[in-house]
């Protein structure tokens, strides 16, 4: 084990959505803002897209603790995480049953849509939010969309009682904008895209999750040039970064190497495969950068120093009180995303029930700079 040669607490680059790992690039702050900004005004429909491996999970996941965070001392929220939709309507149906914990004794559909819409209306009678997030949206089929669509059809006259997230990879906004699919794509009311990571943006990756896994030595286990080639080799994508720089720890362990060198890279890239064909990245991701809402350029959504500024403080917040909490040994890799983030949630608010104030105040940061952000557009 490479962890006590580097001095390190645990290892840095595994592949898991875990939030303490979550990085604020300008991207994914820009997706997170997004899907916390919707979900909280309750918009509807939200869509996340980017390429295999650009981190769309660990958003969704990280956007479900601070969720789950300030429902901890205000505004419940019931969520169901979907992370398989290769299902006929009536499985996907029940699934949504099943993960918001819905009894139900009956089969029929108008059975289950019916205790669906008591909990949706219950929930909302507590001023809570009912939250719907499928992932690997891209290989829903035309027929489960319509679907999801009329299940967004759950509403007062004053908002939305169903918040969706759709996330995928690109594919999925093909599918939306074709003709059938014209009336679910005009109730999304806000989307946005990851891309891969520029040079810049893997210095500051690499370096905050080294630190998050407990490293704090002078030197510099990843010098510039070895991340240029890391940056090179990966075309900047999260998961394949992450494979890469284990991979380097890895070996640099095996052979001696305090600090990762080209040459390990170079061995490292060739165990993996990274050394034979380039990544590629399809040209709407490329386009369309950061993140983008109802068509507006992605960089919106970050351009607002508020946000922007209270989003990093929130996450710093729940990293700082996670880091509390060594829970990892209790999480069972069955266990689904949404018990998961339940488990970390409570066993933090139990051993530190004072972060509860600080948690609550980012978060209040977070909604006061939407608020002001909302009345300065409605102002343009």
């Amino acid at each position: 084990m490479y962890t006590n040669f580097y001095n390190l607490r645990e290892e840095p680059f595994r592949l898991t959505s875990d939030p303490r790992f979550f990085h604020l690039s300008e991207p994914h702050a820009a997706a997170l803002a997004t899907v916390v900004e919707a979900v909280m005004r309750r918009k509807g429909f939200v869509v996340m897209t980017g390429p295999i491996g650009t981190g769309k999970t660990t958003v969704v996941h990280t956007a479900l603790q601070i969720l789950s965070e300030r429902a901890a001392t205000s505004h419940p929220i019931s969520s169901a995480f979907i992370l398989n939709p290769t299902l006929s309507r009536e499985e996907f149906l029940e699934m949504v049953l099943t993960e918001f914990e819905i009894p139900c004794t009956g089969t029929s559909k108008p059975t289950r849509l019916a205790a669906l819409q008591r909990m949706l209306l219950e929930t909302q009678r507590k001023g809570g939010t009912s939250l719907l997030l499928v992932d690997e949206a891209h290989l829903l089929t035309p027929e489960l969309l319509e679907e999801i669509r009329l299940l967004s059809n759950s509403d007062t006259y004053q908002e939305k009682l169903l918040q969706i997230v759709l996330c995928g990879q690109p594919e999925l906004l093909g599918m939306l904008h074709k003709p059938q699919m014209r009336a679910l794509l005009q109730r999304v009311a806000s989307s946005c895209s990851l891309r891969p990571l520029n040079l810049a943006e893997v210095r500051a990756y690499v370096a905050e999750r080294l630190q998050s896994a407990g490293y704090r030595g002078a030197i510099t286990l990843f010098p510039t040039q070895v991340l240029e080639e890391i940056v090179r080799l990966t075309e900047g994508v999260p998961r394949l970064i992450n494979l890469l720089c284990d991979a380097c720890l890895a070996n640099g362990y095996r052979t001696n190497r305090p600090v990762v060198d080209l040459e390990t890279v170079e061995e490292s890239a060739s165990e993996l495969g990274l050394d034979e064909a380039q990544v590629e990245v399809p040209a709407v991701a490329q386009r369309n950068g950061a993140g983008s809402a109802n068509g507006t350029e992605g960089i919106e959504v970050v351009a607002d120093e508020a946000i922007g500024s209270a989003l990093d403080r929130l996450v710093h917040a729940m990293k700082k009180r996670s880091a509390l909490v060594p829970v990892a040994e209790e999480i069972r890799p069955e266990m689904s995303i949404k018990k998961q983030v339940a488990m970390v949630v409570n066993a933090i608010h139990e051993k530190d029930p004072g972060g509860d104030k600080v948690i609550e105040s980012a978060v209040d940061v977070l909604i006061r700079a939407m608020k002001l952000r909302r009345a300065s557009s409605m102002e343009l």
